[in-house]
C-alpha cells in the first residue's frame, strides 16, 4: 500500500484579469493537492477583489513578490503576451517552475530564450495549451493512435469570422497591437488549432505561408493561410484563418487511409469518426474551469506523477510555425520586428 502524502502545490498568478475568473483560476484551487496562495495586478482594487471572491489568502501589485514569495511554488503567468518573456525570466532566476498563458510569446525567438532559461536551471515549464487534455482532443488522439482512420494523410483547418472588422481603430486591444501581441488575432486564436494538431498528429515541418491585411483598420494580420508537412506521418496540411470575413466557420479536418475525424477548435465540443462502414458522432463536452485538467497534469507532474502534455517546448514548436506563416509579411520574426511596423513589406498603406 503506498502511504506517500503527496505536497500541495501552492500558485501564485501574475495577472489575475478575465482568464483567471473561470478558464484557469478556479483549477488551481479546485485541483487535488493544489491551491491558490497569492494573486497580482497592478490595479489593487481588483487584485484585492479577485483574492476576496476566490478566498486566496494574499494579493499584492508587484510581480516580485509573487515571484519571490515563500508561499509560492509555481508562478502562473497570465498577463498579455509582450511582457511573458520578462516574467518568465525572473521566475526562472527565482528557481521555480512556470505556468504561462499562450500564446507563449510574441516570436520563436523569445519562446527559445524561456525554453533555455528553464533548461538550464533543470525547471520544468508548462504552456496553457488547455486544449491537450480537454475530452473531444484526448479522444480524437487516442483514436489517431490507435489506428482506427489508418495513417493520417491530410489535415485540414478552417476558421473565419468578423472579430476585426467591428474594431475601433482608435482604442485598439492588446491583440491586435504587435508589440503586446506578436500580430493580430492569428497568434491569439490560430496558435491554440496548431497547438492541438501538433499534440494529436505530430509536430508541424516544412511551413509556409502568406498574410494579409485587407481593411486597413491596424496594421497587423487579418487574414493568414499556410501549408505544412507532418513529421510524425505521410500527411501534408493547409490552414486558413480570416478575421475580416462575414462568415463564421470553425473546422478541423483529419483525415486517413482509413477514415477521417472532424472536430471545431472553438465552436462545439463534437467530435464525429467516419470510416467505410460507419459514422459516429461523439459529443464529449468542455468541463467548467477547461484549464483545470491541464492544471491537474501539472500538478501531479510535481508530485512526481505522470506529466503535462503542454510545455515550453511544445510551445515553442507553434511560436515557430506562426513565425514561419507570416514571415512575409512582418518582413521578420527576429528581434523587435513589431516596434517598426512602417518596415512591413506587407503592411497595408
Amino acid at each position: 500500500m503506498n502511504t506517500t502524502t503527496k505536497r500541495t502545490i501552492r500558485w501564485g498568478i501574475i495577472g489575475c484579469g478575465d482568464v483567471c475568473e473561470i478558464k484557469s483560476g478556479p483549477g488551481f484551487y479546485k485541483s487535488e493537492n493544489s491551491a491558490l496562495s497569492m494573486v497580482m495586478r497592478r490595479d489593487a482594487d481588483k487584485a484585492a477583489d479577485y483574492a476576496k471572491r476566490h478566498n486566496v489568502p494574499q494579493w499584492t501589485t508587484n510581480a516580485d513578490e509573487v515571484i519571490n514569495s515563500p508561499d509560492v511554488d509555481i508562478v502562473y503567468i497570465a498577463t498579455p503576451v509582450g511582457d511573458h518573456a520578462s516574467y518568465a525570466m525572473k521566475v526562472a532566476a527565482a528557481g521555480k517552475p512556470c505556468y504561462i498563458e499562450k500564446p507563449l510569446t510574441r516570436n520563436h525567438a523569445e519562446a527559445m530564450q524561456i525554453v533555455e532559461a528553464f533548461a538550464a536551471k533543470n525547471l520544468p515549464a508548462f504552456a496553457a495549451f488547455y486544449r491537450r487534455q480537454l475530452p473531444r482532443f484526448v479522444k480524437a488522439k487516442q483514436l489517431i493512435d490507435s489506428g482506427i482512420i489508418g495513417d493520417v494523410t491530410a489535415v485540414n483547418v478552417m476558421f473565419q469570422n468578423a472579430t476585426h472588422q467591428r474594431t475601433d481603430a482608435q482604442n485598439l486591444p492588446w491583440r491586435v497591437q504587435a508589440q503586446q501581441s506578436g500580430g493580430g488575432l492569428f497568434f491569439d486564436l490560430a496558435s491554440h488549432a496548431l497547438d492541438v494538431i501538433d499534440y494529436m498528429v505530430g509536430p508541424l515541418i516544412n511551413v509556409t505561408g502568406s498574410a494579409r491585411n485587407v481593411t486597413g483598420i491596424y496594421d497587423v494580420d487579418e487574414i493568414v493561410s499556410l501549408r505544412f508537412d507532418l513529421q510524425n506521418s505521410i500527411g501534408v496540411g493547409s490552414g486558413c484563418w480570416n478575421f475580416a470575413s462575414q462568415c463564421s466557420e470553425d473546422r478541423i479536418l483529419i483525415s486517413g487511409t482509413q477514415g477521417k475525424l472532424d472536430m471545431a477548435c472553438f465552436a462545439h465540443p463534437r467530435l464525429t469518426l467516419t470510416t467505410q462502414d460507419d459514422e459516429q458522432v461523439m459529443e464529449l463536452p468542455d468541463p467548467p474551469h477547461v484549464q483545470q485538467a491541464l492544471i491537474q497534469s501539472i500538478v501531479n507532474e510535481l508530485n512526481g506523477e505522470g506529466h503535462c502534455p503542454s510545455t515550453v517546448v511544445s510551445a515553442a514548436r507553434t511560436a515557430k510555425v506562426m513565425d514561419d506563416a507570416t514571415v512575409s509579411y512582418y518582413g521578420s520574426r527576429d528581434g523587435a520586428f513589431w516596434e517598426s511596423p512602417e518596415t512591413w513589406p506587407g503592411r497595408r498603406r
